[in-house]
């Protein structure tokens, strides 16, 4: 490929602690060959392609931690072809992908084939990973070891948490001995069974069965217990309530290490976004209160929230078009992850940089991987947006095979331009 050299960018990057006007070499091996207020043209090829961002912000390409695809069985829901274009459209340049395919990516063989799968057809970044146990079942745990250095990513349930002690602190133990990641979903099953809401006013006022705070909270509590007792590295996919928050704050304070996550949806809806049974809008955790989701963007202020997700669940209209108690959960979200969090600067809740940090350089380093810097060296996955470009939010022009977007007809601030990969241009809006 040839040299490319980008100027006049507004280049943010907080593994390098960098928010500064300046320029970017990406040499032709598609890496960082230099970047910074000191790079001039002459530092680049006289054949270089010179390309112009008129001031315009330049990050790290975004790492997106919990992203469902299609593949295999799922097709007709998305596949590695759409959560591409889906996903690079949206600034994201690399994607943990979930293991609850059809069959589960719970063996070897399995991801043997997501692996080769994913090279052949995905435009992006893909870092698959397996199941907690067996068939999602929360008895048997899967062969971490094997898998992993198949090149699994981290092993997660998905949507369910294990619910048995004894098996979670096998988990835990088994993991602190081999240095595998575990993503957990925390939700105790008996309290949050049938439930397909938060519980309160708005649950009583529809009809619907609610899921209490307490149900995550329950959650959080034994397997931060556990982990004092079996140090490995463990991740909450995502919380949803203040009461949360309260409860990792203390363990974080305590000096106990582990990271977490919450999903934009969480971050930029609540539960009276669901009006009358907007089923688009039934997720996993729910929707809570305004107060829940104001304490989880201070969370990610104070650094007790270390990641922002998609939590991109493409589901087909079918799915959808249904009573709410009967409706698939899960809402696309991998296309709109950065202008929603985008709105936390507008409005002034959040300072631009720590937003960028928790979708590029946090996540990266949660999952030890050489992605979400700029560091000269480093791969030249990209993401550069206008900050303020109006625009509204419409199903049917996002490139995701499925339209289930909570966030229909909803006006945000910025706009992604341009996604590099490795150096080439991988996307522009035109």
């Amino acid at each position: 490929m040839t040299e490319k050299l980008l100027i006049n960018a507004r280049i943010i990057d907080p593994s390098q602690k960098m928010d500064e006007k300046g320029s970017v070499i990406i040499g032709e091996n598609g890496k960082i060959k230099s970047i910074g207020n000191n790079v001039k043209k002459t530092d680049s090829s006289p054949t270089a392609e010179v390309v112009d961002l008129k001031n315009n912000i330049l990050i790290p390409g975004i790492v997106d931690m919990k992203a469902f695809v299609g593949e295999p069985g799922y097709e007709y829901k998305e596949n590695f072809r759409t959560l591409s274009h889906a996903a690079l459209a949206g600034g994201v340049t690399s994607i943990v992908t979930m293991p609850n395919t059809k069959p589960l990516i719970d063996n070897v063989s399995m991801v043997d084939f997501i692996i080769r799968r994913g090279r052949d057809k995905a435009s992006v970044n893909l870092f698959p990973s397996a199941t907690l146990t067996r068939e999602i079942g929360g008895k048997q745990m899967t062969e971490f070891g094997l898998l992993s250095a198949k090149g699994i990513i981290g092993f997660t349930d998905v949507i369910k948490t294990i619910q048995n002690t004894e098996t979670m602190a096998k988990i835990m133990d088994y993991a602190s001995d081999i240095g595998v990641l575990i993503m957990q979903h925390v939700e105790d099953y008996e309290l949050s069974k049938n439930g397909c809401i938060n519980e309160g006013e708005v649950s009583t006022r529809l009809g619907l069965e609610g899921i209490s705070y307490i149900a995550e909270k329950i959650a959080i509590e034994r397997d931060l217990s556990l982990l004092n007792e079996f140090p490995c590295r463990y991740h909450i996919n995502q919380i949803s309530s203040k009461e949360s928050l309260d409860v990792i704050k203390r363990n974080k304070e305590s000096g106990l290490d582990f990271s977490v996550g919450v999903s934009i949806n969480n971050l930029s809806l609540n539960e009276n976004d669901i009006g009358d049974f907007k089923t688009f809008l039934k997720v996993s955790p729910p929707l809570r209160l305004e107060e829940d989701r104001l304490a989880l963007v201070q969370g990610v202020k104070s650094g007790l929230i270390d990641v922002i997700v998609s939590d991109h669940t493409p589901e087909d209209e079918e799915g959808k078009r249904l009573p709410f108690a009967q409706a698939a959960t899960g809402a696309i979200g991998i296309e709109t992850l950065l202008p929603l969090a985008l709105e936390m600067h507008h409005n002034e809740s959040l300072p631009l940089n720590k937003i960028i940090e928790t979708l590029t350089i946090n996540p990266a380093n949660i999952l030890k991987i050489n992605k979400g810097t700029l560091k000269k060296g480093s791969d030249a996955d990209i993401c550069v947006f206008d900050l303020n470009t109006p625009w509204v939010i419409k199903a049917d022009l996002l490139k995701s095979k499925s339209k289930n977007t909570a966030v229909e007809d909803r006006k945000v601030q910025g706009k992604v331009l341009m996604t590099f990969l490795n150096g080439d241009l991988a996307f522009k809006n035109t």
